[in-house]
């Protein structure tokens, strides 16, 4: 399963209210993301969240289409609600607020992956 991760330009010095902000994170309801046909086009497995200074890192581990994950995540409220309590934090401001906005956000954001590794894609033992 493909990880993506994506970055936040954070003041430091804010680790209680940002733990705060993700602790609360109303989650959606369902994994299952939709394309714009209302297709399956992948799934949200786990999100991770981390912090150190003045960086913010959001993990997912998904499958599927990764545009069509950004766009599901860009219509989820839970998310919505995080991108504005985040933004009194942020040292860059981003454009969250429709999803076009938020699409491109999440690309600009988007770090390289060089490198993902699972148990999961060994061989199963015989």
């Amino acid at each position: 399963m493909p990880f993506a991760a994506v970055t936040y330009d954070i003041k430091p010095g804010y680790e209680r209210e940002l733990t705060e902000i993700f602790g609360n994170f109303r989650r959606v309801k369902s994994s299952r993301v939709a394309d714009d046909t209302g297709e399956q086009a992948g799934t949200i497995l786990s999100t991770a969240v981390f912090l150190r200074g003045d960086t913010l890192v959001r993990v997912i581990e998904y499958t599927g289409d990764l545009e069509a994950v950004a766009r599901h995540m860009a219509m989820q409220p839970g998310v919505r609600e995080v991108e504005q309590k985040l933004k009194p934090y942020l040292t860059k401001p981003r454009d969250t607020d429709t999803v076009e906005g938020f699409t491109a956000t999440f690309r600009r954001s988007l770090l390289t992956t060089i490198a993902q590794i699972s148990a999961r894609d060994l061989p199963t033992p015989a």
